[in-house]
């Protein structure tokens, strides 16, 4: 059985990864109801309510006892956090976590393309934006740290000079934002992987799903949760995608 949380991402990856293993001859079923974030979808694997869901590194090491550190090896970290039977399997290059942007202007007026420039940017600077309050946002005091920079925190706000958004959020390609790199990697890594129950799925199922890794980027899943927030159902906006890579006939 596969599981989800609520969101449009979560909903056509799961998609996705049904779609791969019924081709791969495997019989899946979807659970009635959605779970209220990444981190209840990832226990529900752990505690074997579900065999399979989309999972997010930071989101599942929150998850996990002791989890909250993040070394620099994540592939390790998992698989040292997670209990025996739960297998996290390679991650895509999609990626649905924080990132921080600056418009065109502020970025060419500034000259910032990293968060370290932001320290020699000069005069006061904002933090805000939608994922401001995220578990994953860096904090003020985290960046002055990393970076060496002051910003003043302004909560949600959309005016700040500095935004904190969802890495999948549409506003980022709509209104030509600069993401700016975190070469201190301040913001922990949140690619997209099949949260498995070791039984559920076979060397066959897993393969399969391997198959995605990279051709799902975070520019495709943002499409692809654009189309299911337009009212598209995450099924069809999932079997369209895999066709026209190639991946499902």
């Amino acid at each position: 059985m596969i599981g989800t949380d609520g969101s449009a991402e979560s909903r056509v990856v799961a998609a996705i990864y049904r779609e791969l293993l019924t081709a791969a001859g495997q019989e899946v079923r979807t659970a009635s109801a959605t779970y209220a974030s990444p981190a209840d979808t990832a226990q529900a694997v752990v505690a074997g309510r579900i065999g399979i869901a989309p999972a997010y590194e930071s989101a599942l090491l929150r998850a996990l006892p002791g989890g909250q550190s993040m070394p620099g090896d994540m592939e390790a970290t998992l698989s040292m956090a997670l209990p025996p039977g739960t297998v996290a399997l390679p991650s895509s290059a999609a990626q649905r976590g924080v990132v921080l942007a600056v418009t065109k202007a502020t970025a060419k007026r500034r000259t910032l393309r990293s968060l370290a420039d932001l320290g020699s940017a000069g005069g006061r600077l904002t933090l805000g934006g939608d994922a401001s309050g995220d578990p994953d946002a860096p904090s003020t005091s985290s960046l002055k740290q990393a970076y060496g920079v002051t910003l003043t925190a302004a909560g949600t706000s959309g005016r700040a000079d500095v935004l904190a958004l969802r890495s999948t959020d549409p506003a980022i390609t709509r209104d030509g934002l600069v993401v700016l790199a975190d070469p201190k990697s301040v913001v922990p890594p949140a690619h997209v992987f099949p949260l498995i129950s070791s039984p559920a799925v076979d060397a066959t199922g897993r393969a399969a799903l391997a198959r995605v890794n990279t051709p799902l980027t975070t520019g495709q899943l943002t499409a692809l949760a654009s189309l299911v927030n337009a009212g598209e159902a995450p099924g069809k906006a999932a079997r369209t995608w895999l066709r026209s890579k190639g991946l499902l006939r």
